[in-house]
């Protein structure tokens, strides 16, 4: 198995919500929004198994002093194989000139992964959210 990555957003609404879906992110079932909101990210960083997406990191950042990191995802089919690891480690190096890289990261339990990879929990800060969720339909 060869993983490639890549920055370019080549990536479908179908391989997208592949993707989401299979992590149970709620965004999966919206596909085209989700695609859409992939393609007007500041960095999209997609990984690569042939054809099949495989994993992806998205960012958002100002140019010049702050990246933030909304998404890292890896296929279940594929976690344990250092994708993630090597998404993050590719964001390091194409944002070393900005001050800060924050993530967004939506459970506890993966503090020590990130800790890993040079993050640290920010002392008395903690995520906030508003949900605007519409209810899901199928189509």
């Amino acid at each position: 198995m060869v993983i490639t990555y890549t920055k370019e957003k080549n990536f479908t609404p179908q391989q997208v919500e592949d993707l989401f879906l299979a992590v149970r992110w709620v965004v999966g079932k919206y596909p085209d929004r989700l695609h859409k909101a992939l393609l007007n990210s500041s960095r999209v960083i997609s990984a690569w198994d042939g054809d099949r997406l495989v994993g992806l990191i998205r960012l958002m950042d100002d140019s010049e002093l702050v990246c933030f990191i909304n998404y890292v995802l890896v296929h279940p089919d594929y976690h344990g194989r250092g994708i993630a690891g090597h998404l993050l480690e590719i964001v390091k190096e194409a944002y070393k000139s900005y001050l800060y890289i924050n993530v967004m990261i939506g459970d506890s339990k993966n503090v020590p992964f990130y800790e890993k990879y040079g993050f640290t929990v920010k002392e008395n800060s903690l995520p906030m959210q508003y949900r605007n969720v519409p209810k899901y339909t199928k189509r």
